[in-house]
C-alpha cells in the first residue's frame, strides 16, 4: 500500500480530468500521479457530484460555518440545524413533562 501524498486542488483536478479522458482508468492514473487508486476513484466520484468544489480538502470545518457550495447543501445545512433544534426542544419537553410527574406524585405524600 502506498503511502498517501499531498495534493493540492489544482492537482487533483488534473488528475480526475487526465482519469476521465482516459475511460476512468483509476489504476493507470495512480501509477502515473503516484497516488492509490482509491483515492483517484474518489476524486473522480466527488467531482461528478458536487463538481471541482468537490476536490477541497474540508477536513476539520464544520458545515455550517462555511458558505454552501451548491442549494442542495444548503438545504441540508439547514435541515440538520432544524433536526438539532427540533432533538433540544424535544429533550425540554420531556424533561418538563418528568417534572410535572414528579410534582403530582410528591402532592400525594
Amino acid at each position: 500500500m502506498k503511502k498517501a501524498r499531498e495534493t493540492t486542488p489544482k492537482e487533483r483536478l488534473q488528475i480526475v480530468r487526465d482519469c476521465l479522458e482516459h475511460n476512468r482508468n483509476y489504476g493507470a492514473m495512480a501509477l502515473k500521479y503516484q497516488c492509490s487508486y482509491q483515492q483517484v476513484r474518489h476524486w473522480v466520484m466527488k467531482y461528478e457530484k458536487m463538481g471541482s468544489a468537490g476536490l477541497e480538502d474540508r477536513r476539520g470545518r464544520r458545515a455550517g460555518s462555511q458558505p454552501s457550495r451548491t442549494p442542495e447543501e444548503e438545504m441540508r445545512v439547514k435541515i440538520a440545524e432544524l433536526e438539532r433544534r427540533n432533538r433540544d426542544l424535544q429533550m425540554e419537553n420531556d424533561l418538563l413533562k418528568k417534572v410535572r410527574e414528579l410534582e403530582r406524585g410528591n402532592r400525594y405524600l
